[in-house]
């Protein structure tokens, strides 16, 4: 990646992560975390990875335990193509940086294709989809405000908790944490 790309890429994570700041100011210190924190590149926050999806892993960069649920932030490897169902949050906004890879995006009723270096807003109570695009290994930086219970979620998921549930207890699941599927996954083979 390019010098520009990342710094472009950083500018625009850094005005999504502003309005927390708020959220901040307000709350407690003892309930976040007060210091600085590092995370090596290809390496979770917990050294635990999230597993997911026959092979995609996520890596926690900023937990929700940090930062009382404002900011959830991690990378995600993904391998195969495809990507979630459209689906709506009720009250998170999500931000993805392209690392690696090329995705296909729906937000409402844009599309968007997006290559290494560029950013991607899908604001909260808005359905989107995602779908990577490329043979290979892709990478992407996801980031939901307020965090909500997505890393719960994800944790939860990675230890099987679907495994035994009916659709319908699967839609219960995800709306009690904080999200409903409204539609199909987008199709990521490309028409030449």
């Amino acid at each position: 990646m390019n010098r520009n790309s990342f710094m472009r890429g950083c500018f625009a994570l850094g005005a999504f992560l502003i309005s927390p700041w708020v959220s901040i100011a307000k709350t407690k210190s003892k309930d976040r975390i007060n210091k600085g924190l590092k995370v090596d590149a290809g390496k979770d926050r917990f050294n635990e990875p999230i597993s997911l999806l026959e092979g995609d892993t996520f890596f926690t960069k900023v937990s929700s335990e940090d930062t009382n649920n404002d900011l959830y932030i991690f990378e995600s490897i993904r391998v195969k193509k495809g990507g979630p169902r459209e689906h709506v949050h009720f009250e998170q906004d999500e931000f993805w940086f392209i690392l690696e890879g090329e995705f296909l995006f729906k937000v409402g009723d844009q599309t968007f294709m997006a290559k290494a270096g560029d950013s991607v807003f899908g604001p909260r109570q808005v359905p989107h989809a995602f779908a990577k695009m490329n043979d290979g290994n892709a990478r992407i930086l996801m980031a939901f405000q307020p965090a909500g219970k997505m890393e719960a979620l994800f944790k939860a998921m990675s230890q099987g908790i679907f495994k035994n549930m009916n659709e319908e207890e699967k839609d219960q699941y995800r709306q009690a944490h904080g999200f409903k599927m409204v539609g199909p996954a987008l199709n990521y083979e490309k028409k030449g």
